[in-house]
């Protein structure tokens, strides 16, 4: 865990962008750069997918990731491994220390259930989205559909299971500023939502900004932490390097 940011050389910033709270994105990242996501308010949960640019049938699989790294949480040194045994991206800073595969995303029966419904057609930008959709909107803009819908990440919240198997959500877990730092090995479809997580207990509608900023970084060296951090890696990072020969 990192709490204060490696700061980015100007010259190497390709973009930033602040994605407001309840709005979605996406876009690829092509390998050879990084994406910092920093929790604006600190009230930001961001609901993340990953896909292989170049062939989206593969995609990441949150029990390879979890079961090759024996976690059942992220953080800096953790990779997201697709369903081919490749490296779509690693976690090379983190000032949060966990972040959440496993919780899911809320669908718009269960935002109108907790908060009621708003509309676009009364309500415009003041609606409330909810992730499930979010992610479909931005999957179709890729040529893809509910059909390619996978587990998600949460970054910026914490989810664990307790001892009867329940899962337990922990308010207030990151803070404003906060902030996660992904390397892409390959040339991966980003989508993200910025939608309340589903089990978090607040009971007003107010999900927080996430702020991107995407620059060139360098490649993994052999010494690389995130490439050591497990045995298994290793041997992710080769496979996802023979893309690239």
């Amino acid at each position: 865990m990192t709490s204060t940011p490696t700061p980015i050389a100007p010259q190497r910033i390709l973009w930033e962008e602040t994605l407001p709270g309840g709005h979605h994105w996406s876009w690829v990242l092509k390998r050879g750069t990084s994406l910092r996501l920093i929790n604006r308010e600190g009230r930001a949960n961001a609901a993340a997918l990953f896909y292989n640019s170049e062939e989206k049938l593969e995609r990441y699989n949150m029990a390879d990731t979890l079961k090759a790294q024996h976690t059942a949480h992220l953080t800096r040194g953790h990779v997201c491994y697709s369903d081919m045994g490749r490296v779509l991206c690693s976690i090379t800073a983190d000032s949060v220390g966990w972040h959440d595969p496993i919780g899911g995303v809320a669908n718009a029966a269960q935002v109108e259930q907790k908060f009621g419904a708003r509309r676009y057609q009364e309500e415009r930008n003041a609606m409330y989205r909810n992730g499930y959709d979010s992610f479909l909107i931005e999957l179709g803009k890729w040529g893809l559909d509910r059909r390619d819908l996978i587990a998600n990440i949460n970054f910026f919240s914490k989810v664990n299971v307790d001892d009867s198997g329940g899962l337990q959500f922990h308010p207030g877990h990151s803070k404003a500023g906060d902030y996660v730092d992904l390397r892409f090995e390959m040339n991966v479809l980003v989508v993200v939502a910025a939608t309340p997580h589903p089990l978090d207990p607040h009971p007003r509608y107010t999900p927080g900004a996430v702020q991107l900023i995407a620059w060139r970084s360098d490649p993994p060296g052999d010494d690389d932490y995130c490439r050591n951090f497990r045995p298994e890696n290793r041997r992710g990072f080769y496979n996802t390097e023979l893309l690239f020969r």
